[in-house]
C-alpha cells in the first residue's frame, strides 16, 4: 500500500482496525475524528511516514495480553515495523524515551546493550531521553548512546542513531548534555526532531542517576529549538517528548503534561511523540497531533504527513494506534535469532527455579492501597534487614508472580532496578509523617508495608490522613519512640517524595532488594503465597 492510498479509505485488517485512529488534518475542527484530504493543489505533496514506540523498557522477549491475544516481544514488533515500513520509502523510526530500563535479564543483565543493538538492527533514526535512561546515571546512559567499554560487557560501539535532548543541561556549564535536535531530510525536505524530558526526573530517579545534570522547563527548551530550526529553514517540526498524555479512543478528552506543552510551545511544531505513562493518546490539540502508544511493544505509532515541497510545512497529518497482535504475522527472524542469542547467554542464571508459587500474586492494590504482591516483598526486606518495620514503593513492582514455578528470571522482572536495602532508625512521628507523604499533590503513591497496620480516612486532608497506626499486638505506635526501618536505595534518598527518609539515622546498607526477594522465597514453606491481610485499611 504506497502514496495517496494512506489517505483514502485505507482498508485496514480486523488486525489493526481496532486499535487505529485517524487524527484532524491540519485546520480541520480539532478532535481528532476526520481524516480528511489537503487542500487541493497542482503539485504533488511529499508524503512521510513516522513510526514511532515510547516506553519499549527493553522488553525484547516478554509477551503480554490483551483482549486475550497475544502482543509485544522485539521480532513481532520489527515485523509491524519493517511491513510498515515497506509502504513508503520517506519512513523514520523514532523512540520517546525509556527505550531501556526497568528492563528483563535478557536486556538488563547485559547491560541494556541488546535492546540498543535491535534499535540499530531495525535502522531507528532518533530517539530521546527518559527517565528510566538515567537509572544507572549520566556516564553509563552515554556509554550506551556514543559507545565505550562496561567491565560486565566489554566494549560496545553505542547507538547508530543520534538521540535529542534539548532541556537535560550539564549543571555548571548549563549546556545541553546531548544536542537539543537533529535534522532528518527526506526526499529533500527537512524535518526537525527535538528531545525533552520530564522535569520531575530527578523526584523519580535516584539522586546518583541525575548527578551533574538538571532539567530545564520543556515547552521553554523546545521553543528555544524551535527558533533556532526556523531560522535554518526547517518548517516541519516534531517533538520527542518524554511526557505523559492520553485521549479516548476518538481522540476525545485529551489531557496530561503533554497537553499543556502542545498548547504552550510554538505552532511551527507539528507532531508530538508523548510517553512516560503508557497510554493510549491520539488527539490533535492545539493544532499538533499528539501520539503515545501504550508501552512495552504491546503498540507503535504511525504518523502519516503530507509536506508541501514548495514551503517545506505540513499540510495534513493523521496517525493510527496500531497494536502487534502475533496472530496474522510472522516474527522477524534476524530480530529473532538475535533475541535468543541474548537469551542463552543469561540462561543460566534466569532459568533457576527458586519456588512454587500456589496462584498467582499481584501487584494489584484493593481500595486502602494495599497489595499480595506488596506484602510479599515488603515482608522479604524486612527480614533480610531484620528490622521493625519495611516499605516498599509501589513504583518499583514491575510484575506480578505467575502460579506455578517461579524463576530468579522472573523476579528479576518483579524487581529489576538492583537498590540496596537500607537500614535506619525512625521515630514514630516520622513514621506517621512518612505515611502521610503518601498523598502527594500530584500522585498517591500507597507505600507496601510490612510489621504494622494503620487506617487512614479519605475525607481528611491531605497531611494529616493517616488515623491510627498499630504494632501487631495491637498496641499503637508511640510517637517518640525510635523504630528500625528497612526501605530501599531509591527510597531511603528521599525518591518519589517520600522525604522524611533522608532524616533516618544509625544506616546501614545491606543487600540488593532482589537478592532479598530470592532468599525470602526460598526459605518458605512451598507452595508459597500471599494475600491482602488488611495491613491498610481505608475509613470514609
Amino acid at each position: 500500500m504506497k502514496g495517496s492510498e494512506r489517505w483514502g479509505k485505507r482498508m485496514l485488517s480486523a488486525l489493526t482496525a481496532a486499535a487505529v485512529l485517524a487524527a484532524t488534518p491540519v485546520g480541520a475542527a480539532g478532535n481528532g475524528k476526520s481524516k480528511g484530504e489537503p487542500p487541493a493543489s497542482s503539485h504533488r505533496y511529499i508524503e512521510v511516514q513516522l513510526l514511532g514506540i515510547n516506553d519499549f523498557h527493553g522488553q525484547l522477549n516478554v509477551t503480554r495480553k490483551v483482549g486475550g491475544r497475544e502482543v509485544g516481544r522485539a521480532d513481532y514488533l520489527a515485523a509491524y515495523l519493517k511491513q510498515r515500513e515497506a509502504e513508503n520509502k520517506n519512513t523514520l523510526l523514532v523512540h520517546a524515551g525509556d527505550a531501556v530500563g526497568a528492563s528483563p535479564p535478557v536486556s538488563a543483565l547485559l547491560q541494556d546493550e541488546p535492546t540498543i543493538e535491535v534499535l540499530n538492527k531495525l535502522g531507528f533514526d532518533v530517539g530521546t531521553l527518559g527517565n528510566h535512561e538515567f537509572d544507572e546515571g549520566v556516564a553509563e546512559m552515554l556509554r550506551l548512546i556514543h559507545g565505550g567499554y562496561h567491565p560486565a560487557t566489554g566494549d560496545f560501539s553505542g547507538a547508530d542513531f543520534p538521540y535529542v535532548s534539548a532541556n537535560v543541561v550539564d549543571k555548571e556549564t548549563k549546556q545541553p548534555i546531548l544536542p537539543p535536535y537533529v535534522i532528518k531530510r527526506v526526499n529533500g525536505m527537512p524535518i526537525g526532531f527535538i528531545g525533552v524530558t520530564l522535569t520531575d526526573t530527578p523526584s523519580i530517579v535516584t539522586p546518583s542517576g541525575v548527578a551533574g545534570v538538571e532539567f530545564i522547563d520543556e515547552a521553554t527548551a523546545i521553543n528555544k529549538a524551535v527558533r533556532e530550526l526556523k531560522k535554518k529553514g526547517v518548517r516541519t517540526i516534531v517533538v520527542l517528548a518524554h511526557n505523559p498524555g492520553a485521549s479516548n479512543p476518538d481522540g476525545t478528552n485529551a489531557s496530561g503534561e503533554i497537553v499543556d506543552i502542545a498548547k504552550t510551545v510554538d505552532d511551527e511544531v507539528d507532531v508530538i511523540f508523548a510517553g512516560h505513562n503508557h497510554a493510549y493518546l491520539n488527539a490533535v490539540v492545539d493544532g499538533k497531533l499528539l501520539v503515545q502508544s501504550y508501552s512495552y511493544g504491546t503498540a507503535f505509532s504511525d504518523v502519516d504527513l503530507k509536506i508541501d515541497p514548495r514551503t517545506k510545512d505540513v499540510v495534513a497529518k493523521q496517525a493510527e494506534i496500531v497494536t502487534t497482535y502475533h496472530d496474522g504475522i510472522t516474527p522477524d527472524p534476524e530480530i529473532r535469532a538475535l533475541v535468543e542469542k541474548y537469551e542463552a547467554k543469561v540462561a543460566p542464571l534466569v532459568n533457576q527455579v527458586v519456588g512454587t508459587a500456589a496462584e498467582t500474586i499481584t501487584d494489584e492494590q484493593n481500595a486502602s492501597g494495599e497489595s499480595a504482591l506488596g506484602n510479599l516483598i515488603a515482608d522479604a526486606q524486612r527480614a533480610a534487614m531484620n528490622t521493625d518495620f519495611a516499605f516498599m514503593n509501589p513504583g518499583g513492582i514491575r510484575a506480578d508472580i505467575e502460579q506455578g514455578e517461579v524463576t530468579w528470571g522472573e523476579l528479576y522482572n518483579v524487581q529489576p532496578f538492583n537498590n540496596q536495602l537500607v537500614k535506619m532508625t525512625l521515630t514514630g512521628a516520622q513514621i506517621r509523617e512518612l505515611l502521610n507523604q503518601q498523598w502527594q499533590p500530584t500522585k498517591t503513591r500507597m507505600l507496601q508495608i510490612s510489621g504494622l497496620r494503620y487506617t487512614w480516612s479519605a475525607s481528611r486532608p491531605a497531611g494529616n490522613k493517616v488515623v491510627d497506626i498499630q504494632l501487631p499486638d495491637g498496641t499503637p505506635l508511640n510517637p517518640n519512640g525510635e523504630y528500625t526501618v528497612t526501605v530501599n536505595s531509591f527510597l531511603a534518598d528521599g525518591g518519589d517524595g517520600f522525604t522524611v527518609l533522608t532524616q533516618g539515622t544509625n544506616r546501614e546498607v545491606g543487600p540488593v532488594d532482589l537478592d532479598a526477594l530470592v532468599s525470602y522465597i526460598r526459605g518458605l514453606a512451598q507452595p508459597f503465597s500471599a494475600r491482602i491481610e488488611g495491613r491498610i485499611n481505608r475509613l470514609p
